[in-house]
């Protein structure tokens, strides 16, 4: 086995973290300030979301120098120490490679923009006029076209994302050589790995609209692996929007030498309509869901690695998502983290999830910072919808629900900054923060802490067999892992109303190992689920 298949991780945020110098910033010295509390909780690794140089357009996934610290975060000096003090405490750190495209104030495009002749020219991918206009259909994910007209040459470059964020050219062998010298610089400081972001858009053919799972995708990864990641003791998970149990199977089978793992998005897609974007949704159907997540428990247990995951930076807090972070709060944070850190996969913990923090709640796009939520905004305001339901859209689905500050304490800005923090602090830091969970034994926290542990100790977690019961309950999620002769059932009760099942047919509990609600014994004939319970039982 590999380090990281037993291992947890967990994902700073690094701008709403802990700012160290109060300028209202999280920074890499306020992260190291938390070392400690991230060794107490117990994770192995930390995925660091971009702390490179960067206009900060997209929060830092607009890089403008891959091999420089962004001034708001530090230095490079303070990310070495970053590295060597989280190894102190057997913490690796991993990072957020963005290689899909880079910032339009890079030196590389820079260059570019300079002239059809400029040898960084074909670092970018541009494209002639079609018909007086942009060259095909491709859509930005931040809305409108994924073309810009650039006055200075005649030409249009394609952008997936922000017209501030030109994507690169993979068929040219020169940017890839660029990529895998800048992965090496990181790889040499001693990092714990990488996490790709939209890697499947690398294999991009423009001209035939096609953007994910290109013709060259997997060649691409795979010679990247040789370049850098060969013989390193290293963790690689890419971001595949587009990914199938088939397609993770590339990714991730040993045998292929491309990366350790993908997170995969088709059990966060649920809330989509069909072929429509984030914003279009729908409820969540349950029973759909837990076919969804089946499916990558069982399909993947052979020949590849899953990652487990309810949320990151781009998606909304699970507890308020899909719990209830209201009446039942603590219950439905408990709740999920049983289920998730009871499957088979690599889980990752968003910061803050580990204290059952919520989404931000706002009142008007003045409070907006994300610019995937702003431009959805003021499109669909000109296309007739209304304010309300539009709010109502970004506080469902909107990233900066993941964003706000960590509430370390009940101070006035929750003790992530002396000054005024780059977004608002929730309201309810007062009550729900890291300080308070700490005290109280019975806290969010001693779950998460006590579920990790439980898998390092435990190799049916990380190695049993995954097994669905009651696939048709609308409202419970239970299954079984197996493995040299142990078993274990988890259970959950994803509502807000009380349930009663029987799993009978699983045998006879003996032993209670974990559960979110005063219970010591279980009778699987007739099992009492009271709202949001949930619990793991060792069978005879």
């Amino acid at each position: 086995m590999k380090w990281w298949q037993n291992a947890v991780v967990y994902q700073i945020y690094p701008r709403s973290f802990q700012d160290s110098n109060g300028d209202g910033i999280g920074d890499i010295q306020g992260i190291i300030s938390r070392l400690d509390y991230l060794q107490e909780l117990g994770i192995d690794a930390v995925w660091l979301s971009p702390v490179y140089a960067s206009p900060n357009d997209d929060n830092g996934y607009d890089i403008s120098n891959y091999q420089a610290i962004h001034p708001d975060y530090g230095t490079m000096a303070d990310m070495d120490e970053l590295i060597e003090k989280a190894r102190d405490r057997n913490i690796r750190i991993v990072m957020d490679l963005v290689v899909n495209h880079t910032s339009d104030e890079h030196q590389w495009f820079i260059e570019a923009k300079k002239g059809k002749d400029s040898p960084y020219r074909d670092y970018y991918i541009w494209r002639d006029p079609v018909a007086g206009g942009v060259p095909n259909n491709l859509t930005s994910a931040f809305s409108g076209s994924a073309w810009t007209l650039d006055e200075n040459s005649g030409q249009y470059y394609l952008h997936l994302f922000s017209s501030k964020q030109p994507d690169l050219n993979w068929e040219n062998e020169q940017v890839r050589r660029e990529v895998y010298d800048m992965m090496n610089f990181w790889l040499d400081k001693g990092i714990g790995g990488f996490r790709m972001d939209v890697i499947d858009l690398i294999g991009k053919v423009p001209d035939k609209e096609i953007t994910a799972d290109g013709p060259k995708l997997h060649d691409y990864i795979q010679e990247m692996h040789q370049e850098t990641l060969k013989g390193r003791d290293v963790m690689t998970v890419g971001e595949t929007w587009s990914a199938t149990p088939e397609t993770a199977r590339l990714y991730s089978h040993p045998d292929r030498e491309e990366l350790s793992m993908i997170f995969q998005f088709e059990h966060i897609l649920l809330e989509e309509e069909p072929d429509k974007s984030k914003w279009d949704i729908k409820d969540l159907d349950l029973v759909e869901w837990k076919k969804v997540l089946t499916k990558w428990q069982v399909e993947l247990t052979a020949d590849g690695w899953n990652s487990l995951f309810w949320n990151n930076h781009d998606t909304p807090r699970v507890v308020s998502r899909w719990g209830n972070d209201t009446t039942y709060r603590k219950e439905s944070a408990k709740l999920f983290a049983i289920l998730l850190h009871h499957m088979r996969g690599t889980p990752y913990i968003f910061q803050g999830e580990e204290i059952g923090m919520t989404n931000r709640v706002i009142q008007s796009v003045d409070e907006v910072d994300d610019i995937e939520s702003r431009n959805m905004y003021y499109e669909r305001l000109e296309k007739g919808y209304s304010e309300e339901e539009l709010l109502h859209l970004i506080n469902v689905r909107g990233r900066d629900n993941a964003r706000t500050p960590i509430q370390w304490d009940d101070s006035k800005h929750a003790g992530f900054t002396e000054e005024t923090p780059w977004l608002p602090v929730q309201p309810n830091h007062v009550e729900v923060n890291v300080k308070q969970a700490l005290e109280d034994k019975e806290s969010v926290f001693y779950t998460y802490q006590k579920l990790i542990r439980l898998r390092k100790e435990n190799p049916i977690l990380v190695r049993g067999d995954f097994k669905l019961l009651l696939p048709a309950h609308p409202t419970v999620f239970a299954y079984e892992r197996q493995f040299e002769g142990e078993r274990w059932l988890v259970c959950g009760n994803i509502s807000s109303e009380p349930q009663e099942i029987s799993l009978s047919e699983s045998g006879e509990a003996d032993v209670m190992i974990v559960s979110n609600y005063s219970r010591a014994a279980v009778d699987l004939k007739a099992i009492q689920l009271k709202p949001y319970e949930a619990f793991s039982i060792k069978l005879k």
